[in-house]
Protein backbone atom coordinates (compact mmCIF):
# COMPACT_ATOMS: atom_id res chain seq x y z
CA UNK A 1 0.00 0.00 0.00
CA UNK A 2 3.20 2.16 0.41
CA UNK A 3 2.40 5.67 0.44
CA UNK A 4 -1.11 4.91 2.33
CA UNK A 5 0.31 2.18 4.96
CA UNK A 6 -0.16 4.73 7.80
CA UNK A 7 -3.42 5.82 7.12
CA UNK A 8 -4.53 2.54 6.43
CA UNK A 9 -3.58 1.25 9.18
CA UNK A 10 -4.59 4.01 11.71
CA UNK A 11 -8.03 3.02 10.25
CA UNK A 12 -6.98 -0.14 12.39
CA UNK A 13 -5.65 1.68 15.24
CA UNK A 14 -2.52 0.24 14.37
CA UNK A 15 0.89 2.39 14.29
CA UNK A 16 3.36 2.33 11.12
CA UNK A 17 4.88 5.66 11.11
CA UNK A 18 6.21 6.66 7.34
CA UNK A 19 5.75 9.79 5.74
CA UNK A 20 5.98 10.80 2.06
CA UNK A 21 8.02 12.80 1.09
CA UNK A 22 9.28 14.90 -2.11
CA UNK A 23 11.70 13.09 -4.36
CA UNK A 24 13.38 14.88 -6.91
CA UNK A 25 15.58 13.27 -9.97
CA UNK A 26 15.97 15.38 -13.49
CA UNK A 27 16.44 13.64 -16.86
CA UNK A 28 18.89 15.52 -19.67
CA UNK A 29 18.38 15.36 -23.26
CA UNK A 30 20.55 12.89 -25.01
CA UNK A 31 24.01 13.21 -24.58
CA UNK A 32 26.30 12.13 -27.71
CA UNK A 33 28.64 8.90 -27.19
CA UNK A 34 27.30 8.11 -23.51
CA UNK A 35 28.77 5.37 -23.27
CA UNK A 36 25.82 2.55 -22.56
CA UNK A 37 27.93 0.86 -20.18
CA UNK A 38 28.31 3.58 -17.80
CA UNK A 39 28.20 3.02 -14.02
CA UNK A 40 25.76 4.23 -11.62
CA UNK A 41 27.40 7.12 -10.06
CA UNK A 42 27.02 8.16 -6.48
CA UNK A 43 28.32 11.45 -4.76
CA UNK A 44 27.41 10.66 -1.20
CA UNK A 45 29.04 14.15 0.19
CA UNK A 46 27.26 16.22 -2.72
CA UNK A 47 24.61 13.87 -2.13
CA UNK A 48 23.80 13.39 -6.00
CA UNK A 49 24.02 10.27 -7.96
CA UNK A 50 23.64 9.45 -11.54
CA UNK A 51 22.70 6.94 -14.10
CA UNK A 52 22.68 6.38 -18.18
CA UNK A 53 18.93 6.31 -18.96
CA UNK A 54 18.46 5.40 -22.80
CA UNK A 55 21.24 7.81 -24.02
CA UNK A 56 20.32 10.37 -21.28
CA UNK A 57 21.47 10.96 -17.91
CA UNK A 58 19.29 10.48 -14.72
CA UNK A 59 20.27 12.92 -11.91
CA UNK A 60 18.92 12.16 -9.00
CA UNK A 61 19.07 13.97 -5.24
CA UNK A 62 18.65 13.32 -1.62
CA UNK A 63 19.05 16.53 -0.29
CA UNK A 64 20.03 16.78 3.63
CA UNK A 65 16.59 18.91 4.27
CA UNK A 66 13.32 17.07 2.81
CA UNK A 67 10.37 18.18 2.25
CA UNK A 68 7.42 16.23 3.42
CA UNK A 69 4.48 15.81 1.43
CA UNK A 70 0.65 14.91 1.85
CA UNK A 71 0.73 15.52 5.45
CA UNK A 72 -3.03 15.67 5.93
CA UNK A 73 -2.87 12.36 4.12
CA UNK A 74 -2.57 11.27 0.34
CA UNK A 75 -5.46 12.61 -2.03
CA UNK A 76 -8.14 10.18 -2.98
CA UNK A 77 -7.18 10.39 -6.61
CA UNK A 78 -3.56 10.63 -6.58
CA UNK A 79 -2.10 7.70 -8.73
CA UNK A 80 1.39 7.59 -10.35
CA UNK A 81 1.42 11.29 -10.28
CA UNK A 82 3.83 14.14 -10.47
CA UNK A 83 4.31 17.23 -8.00
CA UNK A 84 4.89 20.85 -8.94
CA UNK A 85 8.78 21.52 -9.82
CA UNK A 86 11.06 23.16 -6.89
CA UNK A 87 13.99 24.27 -8.80
CA UNK A 88 15.21 26.90 -5.92
CA UNK A 89 15.15 23.84 -3.44
CA UNK A 90 17.62 21.29 -6.14
CA UNK A 91 19.53 24.07 -7.17
CA UNK A 92 22.31 23.57 -5.03
CA UNK A 93 22.62 19.73 -5.82
CA UNK A 94 22.34 20.07 -9.29
CA UNK A 95 25.23 22.28 -9.30
CA UNK A 96 27.05 20.24 -6.99
CA UNK A 97 26.29 17.33 -10.26
CA UNK A 98 27.39 19.69 -13.08
CA UNK A 99 30.69 19.68 -11.00
CA UNK A 100 31.38 16.71 -10.77
CA UNK A 101 30.10 15.54 -14.36
CA UNK A 102 30.58 18.54 -16.45
CA UNK A 103 28.84 17.33 -19.05
CA UNK A 104 25.85 18.48 -17.80
CA UNK A 105 26.52 21.86 -17.98
CA UNK A 106 26.41 21.74 -21.84
CA UNK A 107 22.89 19.40 -21.83
CA UNK A 108 19.88 21.00 -21.49
CA UNK A 109 17.07 18.90 -19.34
CA UNK A 110 14.26 17.05 -20.76
CA UNK A 111 12.11 16.23 -17.69
CA UNK A 112 12.42 17.91 -14.25
CA UNK A 113 10.81 14.84 -12.33
CA UNK A 114 8.91 15.56 -8.31
CA UNK A 115 7.33 12.50 -6.54
CA UNK A 116 6.83 11.35 -3.21
CA UNK A 117 8.09 8.58 -1.73
CA UNK A 118 7.82 7.63 1.52
CA UNK A 119 10.55 7.79 4.56
CA UNK A 120 10.46 6.04 8.03
CA UNK A 121 11.52 8.16 11.26
CA UNK A 122 14.71 5.90 11.51
CA UNK A 123 15.41 4.90 7.69
CA UNK A 124 14.14 1.15 8.17
CA UNK A 125 12.01 -0.92 6.41
CA UNK A 126 8.68 -1.90 7.66
CA UNK A 127 8.32 -5.66 7.61
CA UNK A 128 6.33 -8.51 9.38
CA UNK A 129 3.26 -9.06 11.16
CA UNK A 130 0.71 -7.12 13.21
CA UNK A 131 1.11 -7.13 16.54
CA UNK A 132 -2.82 -6.81 17.48
CA UNK A 133 -4.75 -8.40 13.92
CA UNK A 134 -3.38 -12.40 13.60
CA UNK A 135 -2.99 -12.55 9.47
CA UNK A 136 -2.28 -8.47 8.80
CA UNK A 137 1.58 -8.20 7.48
CA UNK A 138 2.92 -5.10 6.10
CA UNK A 139 5.99 -4.63 3.83
CA UNK A 140 6.21 -0.55 3.22
CA UNK A 141 8.50 2.09 3.88
CA UNK A 142 11.21 1.41 1.78
CA UNK A 143 13.44 4.69 2.19
CA UNK A 144 13.70 5.24 -1.59
CA UNK A 145 15.64 1.87 -1.58
CA UNK A 146 12.40 0.02 -2.95
CA UNK A 147 13.54 -1.54 -6.25
CA UNK A 148 17.07 -2.80 -4.73
CA UNK A 149 15.92 -3.87 -1.92
CA UNK A 150 12.65 -5.97 -3.33
CA UNK A 151 13.88 -9.81 -3.96
CA UNK A 152 15.24 -9.85 -0.08
CA UNK A 153 12.74 -8.40 1.27
CA UNK A 154 10.03 -10.41 -0.84
CA UNK A 155 11.62 -14.04 0.55
CA UNK A 156 11.95 -12.13 4.10
CA UNK A 157 8.04 -11.83 3.60
CA UNK A 158 7.37 -15.35 2.02
CA UNK A 159 9.29 -16.82 5.09
CA UNK A 160 7.33 -14.86 7.91
CA UNK A 161 4.14 -15.62 6.15
CA UNK A 162 4.42 -19.51 5.62
CA UNK A 163 6.18 -20.34 8.97
CA UNK A 164 5.22 -17.73 10.85
CA UNK A 165 9.35 -16.74 11.59
CA UNK A 166 12.14 -15.27 9.17
CA UNK A 167 14.91 -17.55 8.24
CA UNK A 168 17.55 -14.92 9.71
CA UNK A 169 17.47 -12.07 12.28
CA UNK A 170 15.15 -8.82 10.84
CA UNK A 171 15.04 -7.31 14.32
CA UNK A 172 15.77 -3.95 12.39
CA UNK A 173 13.20 -4.03 9.88
CA UNK A 174 10.20 -5.44 11.73
CA UNK A 175 7.51 -3.02 12.00
CA UNK A 176 6.45 -3.91 15.83
CA UNK A 177 9.46 -1.80 16.94
CA UNK A 178 6.47 1.37 15.89
CA UNK A 179 4.93 3.31 19.19
CA UNK A 180 2.27 4.81 18.69
CA UNK A 181 3.32 8.14 19.67
CA UNK A 182 5.19 8.16 16.07
CA UNK A 183 1.80 8.53 14.21
CA UNK A 184 2.10 12.44 15.64
CA UNK A 185 2.00 14.55 12.38
CA UNK A 186 4.30 16.75 14.06
CA UNK A 187 6.61 14.26 14.72
CA UNK A 188 6.58 12.71 11.58
CA UNK A 189 7.16 15.95 9.72
CA UNK A 190 10.26 17.09 11.27
CA UNK A 191 12.08 13.61 11.46
CA UNK A 192 10.97 13.33 7.98
CA UNK A 193 12.92 16.37 7.09
CA UNK A 194 15.89 15.00 8.59
CA UNK A 195 15.00 11.22 7.17
CA UNK A 196 15.45 12.07 4.04
CA UNK A 197 19.28 13.50 4.01
CA UNK A 198 20.03 10.73 6.57
CA UNK A 199 19.71 8.39 4.09
CA UNK A 200 23.15 9.75 2.09
CA UNK A 201 24.41 10.67 5.75
CA UNK A 202 27.59 9.11 7.35
CA UNK A 203 26.55 6.29 9.06
CA UNK A 204 28.48 6.68 12.42
CA UNK A 205 28.43 4.24 15.11
CA UNK A 206 25.78 5.60 18.36
CA UNK A 207 24.27 8.31 15.95
CA UNK A 208 20.92 9.53 17.20
CA UNK A 209 18.80 11.98 15.47
CA UNK A 210 18.39 16.21 15.71
CA UNK A 211 14.83 16.58 15.65
CA UNK A 212 11.90 15.18 17.17
CA UNK A 213 13.81 14.54 20.00
CA UNK A 214 11.88 15.64 24.24
CA UNK A 215 9.05 13.24 23.20
CA UNK A 216 9.43 11.25 26.19
CA UNK A 217 11.31 12.42 29.15
CA UNK A 218 12.12 11.07 32.44
CA UNK A 219 10.84 13.40 35.84
CA UNK A 220 14.37 13.47 36.06
CA UNK A 221 15.62 14.64 33.04
CA UNK A 222 16.13 18.61 33.64
CA UNK A 223 18.28 17.52 36.60
CA UNK A 224 20.40 15.23 34.43
CA UNK A 225 20.68 17.32 32.05
CA UNK A 226 21.94 20.06 34.79
CA UNK A 227 24.97 18.20 36.10
CA UNK A 228 25.71 17.56 32.49
CA UNK A 229 23.98 14.72 30.71
CA UNK A 230 24.58 14.27 27.18
CA UNK A 231 21.14 12.34 25.69
CA UNK A 232 20.32 9.77 22.62
CA UNK A 233 17.11 8.54 21.59
CA UNK A 234 15.53 5.39 21.82
CA UNK A 235 11.56 4.59 21.40
CA UNK A 236 11.26 8.35 21.83
CA UNK A 237 12.58 8.25 25.08
CA UNK A 238 15.58 10.85 26.30
CA UNK A 239 18.22 8.55 28.05
CA UNK A 240 21.41 9.20 29.49
CA UNK A 241 24.30 8.19 27.21
CA UNK A 242 27.04 9.75 29.10
CA UNK A 243 28.21 13.13 31.71
CA UNK A 244 30.55 15.23 30.48
CA UNK A 245 32.99 16.70 33.38
CA UNK A 246 32.12 19.34 35.34
CA UNK A 247 32.02 22.85 33.37
CA UNK A 248 33.09 21.00 30.15
CA UNK A 249 30.36 20.74 26.76
CA UNK A 250 28.58 17.20 26.94
CA UNK A 251 28.56 17.49 23.00
CA UNK A 252 29.23 14.29 20.99
CA UNK A 253 31.21 14.25 18.26
CA UNK A 254 29.93 10.88 16.40
CA UNK A 255 33.15 9.24 14.86
CA UNK A 256 34.82 5.98 13.63
CA UNK A 257 37.30 6.59 16.35
CA UNK A 258 37.85 7.67 19.92
CA UNK A 259 34.66 9.73 21.03
CA UNK A 260 34.76 12.35 23.87
CA UNK A 261 32.70 9.85 26.08
CA UNK A 262 35.40 7.33 26.28
CA UNK A 263 37.30 8.63 28.91
CA UNK A 264 34.13 10.01 30.50
CA UNK A 265 32.43 6.86 30.32
CA UNK A 266 35.31 4.81 31.79
CA UNK A 267 34.94 7.24 35.45
CA UNK A 268 31.89 6.42 35.92
CA UNK A 269 32.34 2.78 35.08
CA UNK A 270 34.89 2.74 37.91
CA UNK A 271 32.41 4.93 40.25
CA UNK A 272 30.28 2.10 39.94
CA UNK A 273 32.29 -0.85 40.53
CA UNK A 274 34.22 1.31 43.74
CA UNK A 275 31.24 3.10 44.94
CA UNK A 276 27.33 3.38 44.39
CA UNK A 277 25.24 4.36 41.53
CA UNK A 278 21.52 4.98 40.48
CA UNK A 279 20.19 4.40 37.40
CA UNK A 280 17.52 6.02 35.75
CA UNK A 281 15.70 3.17 34.11
CA UNK A 282 12.24 5.08 33.38
CA UNK A 283 12.31 4.33 29.84
CA UNK A 284 11.89 0.46 30.20
CA UNK A 285 8.59 -1.36 29.31
CA UNK A 286 6.94 -2.77 32.07
CA UNK A 287 4.26 -5.47 30.99
CA UNK A 288 1.97 -6.50 33.73
CA UNK A 289 0.68 -10.32 33.50
CA UNK A 290 -1.55 -11.48 35.67
CA UNK A 291 -4.15 -13.98 36.16
CA UNK A 292 -4.42 -17.94 36.82
CA UNK A 293 -2.85 -18.76 33.81
CA UNK A 294 0.37 -16.64 34.27
CA UNK A 295 2.48 -18.40 35.86
CA UNK A 296 2.29 -21.48 33.05
CA UNK A 297 2.30 -18.70 30.06
CA UNK A 298 5.53 -17.32 31.40
CA UNK A 299 6.92 -20.52 32.13
CA UNK A 300 6.58 -21.70 28.35
CA UNK A 301 7.91 -18.31 26.87
CA UNK A 302 10.92 -18.17 29.30
CA UNK A 303 14.03 -19.80 29.26
CA UNK A 304 15.04 -19.41 32.73
CA UNK A 305 12.83 -21.07 35.76
CA UNK A 306 10.09 -18.08 36.83
CA UNK A 307 8.14 -19.92 39.52
CA UNK A 308 10.18 -18.13 42.16
CA UNK A 309 8.66 -17.05 45.52
CA UNK A 310 7.18 -13.85 45.25
CA UNK A 311 9.47 -10.55 45.75
CA UNK A 312 11.91 -12.36 43.84
CA UNK A 313 13.12 -10.91 40.30
CA UNK A 314 14.49 -13.58 37.42
CA UNK A 315 16.41 -12.80 34.36
CA UNK A 316 15.44 -14.57 31.26
CA UNK A 317 15.97 -15.04 27.59
CA UNK A 318 12.61 -15.59 25.57
CA UNK A 319 13.41 -18.02 22.80
CA UNK A 320 11.04 -18.72 19.29
CA UNK A 321 10.43 -22.31 18.13
CA UNK A 322 14.37 -22.42 16.50
CA UNK A 323 16.02 -21.21 19.65
CA UNK A 324 16.60 -18.01 18.23
CA UNK A 325 16.11 -14.79 20.71
CA UNK A 326 12.64 -13.01 20.98
CA UNK A 327 13.92 -10.92 23.93
CA UNK A 328 15.40 -10.58 27.07
CA UNK A 329 13.41 -9.65 30.00
CA UNK A 330 13.63 -8.95 33.82
CA UNK A 331 10.47 -10.89 35.69
CA UNK A 332 9.46 -10.03 39.24
CA UNK A 333 6.81 -12.16 40.73
CA UNK A 334 4.26 -9.79 42.55
CA UNK A 335 1.76 -12.16 43.87
CA UNK A 336 1.02 -15.86 42.96
CA UNK A 337 -0.58 -14.88 39.99
CA UNK A 338 0.83 -11.63 39.24
CA UNK A 339 4.28 -10.95 37.37
CA UNK A 340 5.62 -7.69 36.25
CA UNK A 341 7.89 -7.81 32.95
CA UNK A 342 10.92 -5.65 32.56
CA UNK A 343 11.70 -4.94 28.87
CA UNK A 344 13.80 -2.54 26.92
CA UNK A 345 11.66 0.87 25.76
CA UNK A 346 11.99 -0.47 21.79
CA UNK A 347 10.89 -3.68 22.41
CA UNK A 348 6.96 -3.32 24.28
CA UNK A 349 5.13 -3.61 21.16
CA UNK A 350 6.66 -6.74 20.01
CA UNK A 351 7.02 -8.29 23.40
CA UNK A 352 3.44 -7.99 24.01
CA UNK A 353 2.68 -9.32 20.65
CA UNK A 354 4.81 -12.42 21.99
CA UNK A 355 3.20 -12.24 25.31
CA UNK A 356 -0.24 -12.79 23.25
Amino acid sequence: TGLWTRNIAAELNWSVPLQAAEHFYVVTEAILDLPHDLPTIRDMDARVYAKADAGKLLVGFFEANGKPWGMNGIPQDFSFDSLPEDFDHIEPYLSAAIERMPVLANVGLQLNFNGPESFTPDNRFHLGPSPEIQGLYVASGFNSCGIESSGGAGKVMAEWMSTGLPAGDCWEMDVRRSMPFQRNRRYLYDRTVEAVGNLWSLHLPHKSPTTARNVRVSPLHDRLSAVGANFGESAGWERVQWFGAPGSPNESHATFGQDEWFERSGAEHAATRSGVTLFDQTSFAHLLVQGSDALALLQCLSTNDVNVAVGRVVYTPWLNERGGMESDVTIARISDEEFLVVTAAVQRTRDLAWLR
